[in-house]
């Protein structure tokens, strides 16, 4: 893979988008570029943005958009954008460290492999950050484990992961124009659509870390909104291609 772009969606996250940039460029991995999709933070993210830009040249973009419009449509922006602008692999995380950039190395080199490799914290190894209530960890898993895959049929372990990479081509596949999510569950419809479609998947065991600064954006109505939209999913996506032989999960 010759050029490698991390779209990563922000809202308020000021506190954490130096430390998360530094860490993401002294990664090894050559070719890394990355790119902000800020929807108007009032915390003045999308300026602070802007300056990395200006401190990394040609490596660091922003995407400011106005207003509020939500994950689903943020992502499907920044794939678009890092398809056009000649990415062979891009990678989709949060800026707040939940999603180590430790793991996007090994990432990247089984994605030659596969379409997509997920860090999933339900594989073997994977793990929850300790300090998450009961009732948080008994959601999270309930939502993959049970909801997701009784109304969806996925395979996938943590079919809610936010920390994906993907081959470019494998997003062509998928065709982003389908995606029709604007939220969190944008996760499941992706993840439904690659397996419905036959894409070669690969889970790895990460840690999932709480955010280091500022609020979670996930409550409780909004746990319960994604939850509801899975049946849109389905209904939406019935007749979409069923998995070919030799491909899937693993």
């Amino acid at each position: 893979m010759n050029k490698t772009i991390i779209v990563i969606p922000t809202y308020n996250e000021a506190e954490n988008l130096p430390g998360i940039t530094t860490a993401l460029f002294a990664l090894p991995v050559p070719g890394l570029e990355i790119l902000i999709v800020d929807d108007a933070s009032p915390d003045g993210t999308g300026a602070l943005a802007d300056q990395l830009a200006g401190q990394y040249t040609g490596r660091f973009h922003v995407l400011h958009r106005t207003g509020k419009q939500g994950l689903g449509t943020a992502y499907r922006q920044g794939f678009t954008w890092a398809i056009q602008h000649g990415a062979q692999a891009i990678i989709q995380m949060d800026a707040d460290f939940s999603h180590s950039p430790d793991y996007i190395p090994q990432m990247l080199a089984l994605l030659p492999e596969y379409d997509v490799v997920v860090g999933s914290r339900y594989v073997r190894g994977g793990k929850l950050d300790e300090r998450w209530s009961w009732w948080r960890r008994f959601l999270s898993w309930w939502a993959n484990s049970v909801w997701v895959h009784l109304l969806l049929g996925t395979r996938t372990r943590d079919a809610t992961a936010g920390f994906k990479c993907w081959q470019a081509s494998a997003l062509g596949k998928i065709g982003l124009q389908r995606i029709n999510s604007n939220g969190y569950i944008i996760q499941v419809e992706m993840c439904y659509l690659a397996e419905k479609l036959g894409l070669r998947i690969k889970e790895i065991p990460i840690t999932f870390i709480d955010r280091r600064y500022g609020r979670s954006k996930m409550d409780t109505r909004v746990q319960i909104e994604a939850a509801l939209r899975v049946f849109e999913i389905r209904r939406r996506h019935a007749s979409s291609a069923a998995s070919q032989p030799g491909t899937g999960v693993s």
